[in-house]
């Protein structure tokens, strides 16, 4: 099967197979995800065959709004309305308890609770409302890999594996929303993303935010929070401190093969990189760094692939949170040591 790429232009038909149980890849403001009828169960196992994705990792919901949410979620909470009303549509995930029955366990990963999403992509809204069902969308790749930001990364692993993908450019945010557990007494951070914390407690007050791994045998309530995630072909290595550059670059120019190096714009030009060296431009600042992390990643895997990659670490804080907690599992937890 040759994977059909749709333009916004032939929502309809992209809609049409998603309602005869088929996949397809839709744009968010986030990264691409792998659309399927949340209602289909045989759809939505179709996804973890396509992805190579282990069953029990549960799957976000993609909603065109808040009325949906209410034909499966119990009663949402003022908090919840709060939240909704501020970040939706937007990066921002929210887990509820569920209605009994309402949703497939390959949905939920067995839980008694769902994570929903209100997707900024007016073109994923169209296909959504198209279809006339709420879609399941983990990011559109080979679980694992770095998560794609471009129709063409989900083409080249999927192709063939599902039905179509709908293009509407690049991704704006880049890394994936943030994940909100709503069904805990505490609101609970389970994957920090585009949703900062400190964004949520000045609507709704104090949030949890250290769960964002599990343990040996506990099923995950969100994506990302048990596997090893968003690695490339080469190894990672992260670098911390800017005053750690020239020892790197200098352990880079010693390997046999190409180094690549992904960092901010004043680091590349600040530094001379060694001839075996390939840079990637992370931008100017923490924004533009989160936004191209994914998109240096598979550069190094698609276009111009090496031996390692050299990768520019910052604080876990704000946006940083989510930047460094992709990095780090890109990574395998490896930084660069002097």
């Amino acid at each position: 099967m040759e994977t059909k790429i749709f333009q916004p232009n032939e929502i309809d038909e992209a809609a049409a197979a998603i309602r005869a149980g088929q996949l397809v890849a839709f744009p968010t403001e986030t990264v691409y995800g792998l659309g399927a009828d949340a209602t289909n169960e045989q759809a939505v196992k179709q996804v973890y065959i396509a992805k190579g994705r282990p069953s029990d990792n549960p799957l976000i919901v993609h909603v065109t709004g808040e009325d949906t949410v209410k034909q499966y979620a119990q009663p949402l909470s003022d908090k919840a309305e709060a939240l909704i009303k501020a970040f939706w549509p937007g990066p921002l995930t929210l887990i509820f308890t569920l209605q009994p029955g309402k949703l497939s366990k390959a949905v939920t990963g067995g839980l008694n609770t769902a994570a929903f999403r209100n997707p900024d992509n007016q073109v994923t809204l169209d296909l959504i409302k198209a279809a006339g069902v709420p879609l399941v969308g983990p990011s559109a790749n080979t679980s694992g890999k770095p998560s794609p930001t471009l129709a063409k990364h989900v083409y080249h692993d999927l192709n063939g594996k599902i039905a179509g993908i709908l293009d509407d450019g690049p991704t704006q945010v880049g890394v994936e929303s943030t994940v909100l557990d709503m069904s805990t007494e505490i609101p609970t951070i389970l994957r920090p993303g585009g949703v900062t914390e400190k964004q949520l407690e000045a609507v709704i007050g104090t949030v949890q935010s250290n769960h964002h791994k599990v343990g040996k045998g506990e099923i995950p309530k969100a994506p990302g929070m048990k596997y090893k995630h968003y690695a490339p072909n080469a190894q990672v290595t992260i670098v911390d401190n800017e005053a750690d550059w020239p020892a790197a670059l200098a352990w880079a120019a010693q390997q046999d093969g190409t180094i690549g190096v992904m960092a901010l714009d004043h680091i590349l030009k600040a530094n001379q990189l060694p001839a075996n060296t390939e840079a990637f431009s992370l931008g100017a600042d923490m924004a533009s760094a989160s936004h191209r992390l994914f998109a240096g990643l598979r550069h190094f895997d698609l276009e111009s692939p090496v031996t390692g990659i050299l990768a520019q670490g910052f604080a876990a804080e704000g946006l940083g949170a989510a930047y460094m907690n992709r990095l780090n599992k890109s990574a395998g937890q490896q930084h660069f040591e002097k």
